[in-house]
């Protein structure tokens, strides 16, 4: 007789990711990269990885997708997202899924799945939308949020979170930096969102400030994000304070390992912020206000700074050379490692197919801070 699902040492796990951007993304889309680099580990870990995406990905897992390309100028539209998770469900049961983890806001709520589903709020839980689906979400549905930060507000809301697991890199695949800037000289690195919430605002003022050459490497598509820049970033992009687009691949990491520190003053309480963990991994320290997960990744005055206001920001700009390079890196790999955000999604799935049953809904587990 086959063992219960829950006690083989392989799992099949449907990955179902959003339909707006490819995994893992060509520029700009933190979600869709973290897919990647879960999916990519599962496998490592010997679990069977089946993506639902757009066809346009390249993540090395058996791929199903409604939408042979990504839908980014279409995001947010409700049709869409619900053919998307219709069809992917269906997928995942022809495809005999052990368990189904889903990166969308619709599909938790679908109740058409064959097997057990979790689900990962990679976002904000602190808006009254937000709030609204989320305390109704966890009565059935497990939810993983990514930092203590992000399930500390949900709490508050009342919202039970079942898992705190924090996003992985291997640091093994990224180029180590040596933090001596360009041909045109060294340089401090913004690198993100063109949103006021990313504090691309504070970082132009701490850099000039500091009497430093900033580079501004952010993510403008939609109209708010070219408003934004048109209107407020752009005239004050002068006397060493230069936007260069976004940049992805090996063009990120050669110019966040060259940076000589990432400036990083966001403005609200962000859930994670990969690229923070990208920056060490680099070796490239960090240098950020104590919003949101901050706290959690960076060691304060070891692997980049965590400061209050901005005279302590262009303070930590001018000491952060003498911090070790080699430290910064070899403290994501102790902390932030892939295998550890594999091992932890497999203990999650593991914990909801024992309390799962059929299959087909769990009670939420108890909050587990790992």
């Amino acid at each position: 007789m086959a063992s219960p699902v829950f006690e083989r040492e392989a799992l099949r796990i449907g990955m179902l990711a959003p339909p707006w951007v490819s995994v893992p993304p060509i520029g700009y889309g933190g979600t869709e990269r973290v897919i990647d680099r879960l999916a990519r580990g599962l496998q490592t870990a010997g679990h069977d990885v089946r993506l639902w995406s757009t066809g346009d990905s390249t993540c090395p897992a058996p791929l199903g997708f409604s939408y042979p390309t990504a839908r980014t100028k279409a995001m947010g539209a409700s049709s869409i997202e619900l053919k998307h998770t219709l069809e992917g469900y269906e997928w995942f049961a022809d495809e005999h899924c052990d368990v189904i983890h889903d990166h969308t806001m619709v599909g938790p709520f679908l109740g058409t799945a064959t097997a057990p589903v979790i689900t990962t709020n990679h976002g904000r839980f602190d808006n009254p939308e937000f709030a609204t689906i989320f305390s109704r979400l966890c009565k059935s549905v497990p939810i993983i949020a990514i930092s203590r930060n992000q399930a500390s507000i949900a709490t508050r809301l009342g919202i039970q979170v079942a898992h705190v697991i924090h996003h992985g890199i291997d640091v093994a695949e990224v180029p180590e930096g040596d933090g001596r800037g360009d041909e045109r000289g060294q340089y401090l690195l913004f690198l993100g969102r063109m949103s006021p919430d990313k504090g691309v605002l504070q970082a132009i003022e701490i850099a000039r400030a500091a009497g430093c050459r900033l580079l501004v490497a952010a993510k403008m598509r939609a109209a708010a994000e070219i408003a934004f820049y048109r209107d407020v970033v752009a005239p004050r992009c002068t006397d060493g304070i230069e936007y260069i687009g976004e940049i992805g691949g090996a063009d990120k990491a050669r110019l966040i390992g060259a940076a000589t520190a990432l400036l990083n003053p966001i403005q609200w309480p962000e859930p994670f912020g990969l690229v923070m963990i990208e920056a060490l991994a680099a070796g490239t320290p960090v240098i950020s206000t104590r919003w949101g997960a901050a706290p959690e990744i960076i060691e304060h005055g070891r692997t980049g700074f965590l400061c209050d206001d901005t005279d302590a920001l262009v303070r930590a700009v001018r000491s952060v050379e003498r911090l070790d390079r080699r430290v910064c890196r070899a403290d994501i790999a102790r902390r932030f490692s892939v295998d550890k955000m594999v091992s932890r999604h497999v203990a999650a799935y593991r914990q909801l197919l024992t309390t799962s049953g059929d299959g087909r809904g769990a009670p939420t587990p108890q909050l587990s801070l790992v």
